[in-house]
């Protein structure tokens, strides 16, 4: 296998069974396979994983590599948390879910959410004195959970405290999100 940018690093993509909109999950995880990056999808459950295009429309499904309950985050460089309304609305009540996040944060390891991700941020208490941008409508829960501020932006990376956040507002950021992710992990 010839070398490529992200050879030997791991991502870990964390999402519910349904909702996650489907380009914030595939093309991630497409975009960083390519460049060499191993990618583990954890779900809730071992079923398969129902996108969706614009939280309405049914998209591509996705078979799960592993499970909240059996993943090893410690086996991983960097979280992925995508978006999509009812897939961020279901992990942040997720337990499982937030001990993982959590366990980023706290190891000091990258953590990349989009759109409606940072919600599990905001749930396992992760965003204190961050900067960060998200979908426009979760800017008063990011601020509200002591976030330094809620900046709209195509993306940010907030390298200040103990771990780097990088984050995007919509799919049409994918393309500078997925730099700034790659930055992070080459950085890591």
């Amino acid at each position: 296998m010839a070398d490529k940018p992200l050879n030997g690093h791991r991502v870990l993509a964390l999402v519910t069974n349904y909702g996650v909109e489907q380009d914030e999950l595939l093309v991630p995880l497409r975009r960083l396979r390519e460049e060499g990056a191993d990618v583990t999808v954890a779900a809730a459950t071992a079923d398969p994983v129902q996108t969706l295009v614009g939280d309405k429309d049914p998209g591509e499904t996705v078979e799960p590599d592993a499970t909240f309950d059996v993943v090893d985050p410690g086996d991983h460089q960097l979280l992925l948390l995508p978006g999509g309304t009812l897939n961020a609305d279901q992990l942040r009540l997720d337990d499982k879910a937030l001990t993982i996040v959590k366990a980023f944060a706290t190891s000091g390891r990258p953590i990349a959410a989009i759109c409606h991700g940072p919600w599990a941020l905001v749930e396992a208490d992760v965003v204190r004195g961050k900067t960060l941008t998200s979908y426009a409508s979760l800017r008063t829960d990011i601020r509200n959970a002591g976030a330094a501020s809620w900046v709209d932006e195509p993306v940010v990376s907030d390298t200040a405290g103990d771990y780097t956040l990088v984050t995007s507002r919509t799919p049409k950021d994918l393309d500078v999100f997925l730099d700034a992710i790659y930055k992070a992990l080459i950085g890591s």
